[in-house]
């Protein structure tokens, strides 16, 4: 898939919705269809480990089509960056994905964060992405 289609994808609010339909992601506010970009948020809901959150996420760096950033500005996180970075190869595109993240609770969050959380973002980013490669016959939704 060319970079400029999977940068696109990665950021599509809709894409991002049908990729995590197994724990009912909604955005709610914000920018709820389309295209995020450069200075906008979304806030999403969603059900994780039989619990119901609310995380509104802020684009906060973007260079199209090689990277966009996205961080909490309120939610359950201490604190959560995701880094999304995209390279062609011979192969095609490769998406890099970096997530750094702190739960909240002092030492309590950090033995959660080992033990729990690490792995299941990892599945969560893994099963989005997935989905990206997989559905691009459908396309980005375009900007609003």
């Amino acid at each position: 898939m060319p970079k400029a289609e999977l940068f696109d994808r990665a950021r599509s609010i809709d894409a991002h919705k049908d990729s995590m339909a197994r724990s009912r992601e909604e955005a709610v506010a914000g920018v709820t269809t389309g295209l995020i970009s450069l200075g906008k948020d979304v806030t999403w809901r969603a059900w994780h480990f039989g619990v119901p959150f609310r995380m509104t996420s802020r684009i906060t760096g973007m260079e199209a089509p090689d990277y966009f950033v996205d961080e909490q500005v309120n939610g359950p996180f201490k604190r959560f960056r995701h880094e999304h970075e995209f390279k062609e190869d011979s192969a095609g595109t490769v998406m890099i994905d970096r997530i750094e993240f702190e739960a909240p609770f002092g030492p309590l969050g950090r033995l959660v964060e080992k033990l729990v959380l690490a792995r299941y973002l990892r599945n969560l980013i893994e099963t989005r992405n997935r989905f990206l490669v997989m559905d691009s016959a459908q396309g980005p939704t375009p900007d609003p």
